[in-house]
């Protein structure tokens, strides 16, 4: 059987994605593919989903009057989508997102840019209040297809042992 899938049935498998506790090594570097290019509707529509109303997101003769002479991506949508890149790598099997901090904004993001994520595993320990589950911290970095850092920001999760998952649990999912 190829890693990554489960057998569920007599020659049927099915894919599985995440990691678990025990599958995180300090110092291991995952890189999050495919990237994504940035369109500006997804600017625009993240921009109304957030009510942000600031006209350097999605009013271009506005813009056009700023330092960067365009709309800029709205920085918490550069943020959420590098959180979902990580995911299939870092907290698919996940119990919970502990907390993020450290976030940094260290580029501009355009509409057309194409964004690439990597993280870092920086720590892990045991739970002590939560047998069977344990503590990662990562660290998220997000690069532009021009290799210039974009974004970077360290994450705490609650990750399940071998065996303690909700996939595991329910068996048949």
């Amino acid at each position: 059987m190829v890693q990554g899938w489960k057998e569920v049935g007599p020659q049927r498998y099915r894919e599985s994605f995440g990691r678990y506790f025990e599958d995180f090594i300090v110092g291991d570097v995952y890189e999050h593919r495919p990237g994504k290019t940035v369109l500006e509707s997804d600017n625009h529509l993240f921009t109304l989903l957030t009510l942000n109303t600031h006209p350097l997101h999605f009013d271009a003769e506005y813009a056009k009057g700023s330092e960067f002479g365009q709309n800029l991506v709205v920085s918490t949508y550069t943020l959420a989508l590098l959180i979902g890149m990580s995911v299939t790598d870092c907290s698919q099997k996940a119990i919970a997102n502990l907390g993020m901090d450290e976030v940094r904004f260290s580029g501009p993001v355009f509409a057309g840019d194409t964004l690439y994520g990597e993280s870092e595993v920086l720590a892990k320990r045991e739970s002590k209040s939560r047998p069977g589950q344990g503590i990662v911290t990562i660290r998220t970095l997000g690069k532009n297809q021009r290799g210039e850092t974009i974004c970077t920001f360290r994450r705490d999760m609650l990750i399940p042992a071998r065996g303690q998952s909700v996939e595991d649990r329910l068996g048949s999912y």
